[in-house]
């Protein structure tokens, strides 16, 4: 049986918050069964590569007040 999308969701918003937290981990983890070979550790060397560049002094680093600030400008918020 095939339900629509709103009836679905209607019922599962009635589950108990362990059971909905369930499905949303599974559901989440279920769209990044198409994340490409080797991204992840391609992520974790380029991490690794940027905090040993601030720690040598190459780059210097943006306070996050200052980042938000200038995306808050960019968004006109």
């Amino acid at each position: 049986m095939v339900r629509s999308p709103d009836v679905l969701e209607a019922q599962l918003l009635r589950l108990p918050p362990a059971d909905r937290a369930r499905l949303a981990e599974l559901l989440l983890t279920s769209l990044d069964e198409g994340e490409e070979p080797g991204a992840e550790a391609a992520w974790a060397e380029e991490a690794e590569r940027r905090l040993a560049d601030l720690r040598a002094g190459t780059v210097a680093g943006i306070p996050a007040a200052d980042v938000f600030a200038r995306a808050a400008a960019r968004l006109g918020a």
